[in-house]
């Protein structure tokens, strides 16, 4: 498991020099801010589950949990006692997890898939996010390019990337950070229509946002 100086050494000396290369290719300049847009992002732990901010906590919470125990269990080939143990978890909360949420065992077990292909999948899903954020900003027939070069961009930033390991507990945490904080952002940080979104009290976002140190807006 990388850790977080192994990360920083990364992005400096591989990330980076591949996002400003890519740039110079397709728009003759660089964008330093669009290159700390990605980095803070690819800084950030990847749960690898996205749920939508238009969703109740409530829901949101269910989603994350299925669709992060079952790439879970995809990754350990259906292996419960492997995967209890890498979550911190003990084996009987993962069964009655998969019960619960419906996850089909066996269908998981069928399925081979790799961290390399998660930790792409991860990366492209962070470059498409931070290039819609320029929509406004830079010329459709200046971006189009830029999006045809993310599925080789990624595979190029993953295999630098150091593996990154999360207990449930860490993912669930993670997951929550950055759930809030794009429903935050996405209400301008009006803590109010925030919570009355998601269906949750005032007062436990309040409590979310200091204890999660969630960037959460002028309004809070």
């Amino acid at each position: 498991m990388g850790t977080k100086k192994d990360l920083e050494a990364t992005l400096k000396e591989k990330v980076v020099p591949l996002l400003e290369e890519t740039m110079e290719k397709h728009w003759g300049i660089t964008i330093p801010k669009l290159e700390d847009d990605i980095t803070d992002q690819l800084r950030q732990p990847f749960v690898q589950v996205y749920v939508s901010s238009s969703s109740t906590f409530k829901e949101a919470k269910k989603k994350f949990k299925a669709q992060f125990l079952e790439k879970e269990l995809k990754l350990h080939r259906g292996n419960v006692s492997q995967l209890a143990k890498h979550l911190g978890i003990d084996r009987r909360s993962v069964h009655r997890a998969i019960k619960n949420l419906d996850i089909d065992i066996e269908a998981v077990r069928d399925t081979e898939v790799t961290e390399q292909f998660e930790q792409e999948k991860a990366v492209d899903h962070t470059l498409r996010a931070s290039l819609n954020q320029y929509r406004d900003i830079i010329q459709p027939e200046k971006l189009e390019p830029m999006y045809k070069e993310i599925p080789q961009l990624s595979r190029n930033i993953a295999q630098f990337l150091p593996h990154q390991e999360l207990t449930m507990k860490e993912a669930e945490q993670e997951f929550e950070k950055q759930f809030l904080g794009q429903v935050l952002l996405e209400h301008k940080g009006d803590i109010q229509e925030a919570a009355q979104q998601l269906q949750i009290r005032v007062e436990t976002l309040y409590r979310k946002v200091k204890k999660l140190k969630i960037a959460s807006g002028k309004n809070i």
